[in-house]
């Protein structure tokens, strides 16, 4: 079954919330440790809409299987032309292509709000990622040690890059 992208919407926040809050429990892909509410979610598709799009992938019946977004890399206006990636795939739809589609079109809509560098920040050890942004023409430019903690253990981030 083929996936594709859109702009994430207000009535996605449960799906993505769904996502998002199995990996907050139960990996280290993102060093949030807190489970988002509803609200919060919804607020983030919000904070997520103009020039830092959030985007979903959906089956032909609008199931939401993935998302991703662009972020703001960092708040000094001199950062302002690079933006980071997030991409989540909800785990039965793995190994299917639904990251690429996410990526792909992360980075369509980055090149169309005018940004020039992409930027991912990739706990250390997850292959996947890793993997997915290497095929999506990133390059590894780094490492941060020792950066975040969580699950008891200390979690190097590896920097990806992707000029636009």
């Amino acid at each position: 079954m083929t996936v594709t992208p859109r702009l994430a919407a207000p009535g996605d926040a449960d799906s993505i919330r769904a996502i998002y809050n199995l990996e907050v429990l139960e990996s280290t892909v993102t060093f949030d440790l807190v489970p988002r509410s509803l609200d919060e979610q919804t607020a983030w598709i919000h904070e997520h809409s103009g020039g830092h799009p959030a985007v979903v992938a959906v089956t032909g019946d609008d199931e939401v299987v993935g998302f991703g977004s662009l972020t703001a890399y960092r708040p000094r206006p001199a950062y302002a032309p690079t933006v980071e990636d997030s991409v989540y795939v909800r785990r039965d739809w793995r190994g299917r292509g639904v990251g690429a589609v996410i990526l792909e079109e992360l980075v369509r809509l980055a090149r169309a709000h005018g940004f020039h560098s992409l930027i991912a920040r990739i706990v250390d050890g997850h292959e996947a990622s890793i993997a997915l942004h290497a095929g999506c023409g990133f390059e590894r430019i780094g490492v941060e040690r020792e950066v975040g903690r969580k699950q008891g253990r200390w979690l190097d981030v590896v920097l990806m890059q992707r000029m636009l």
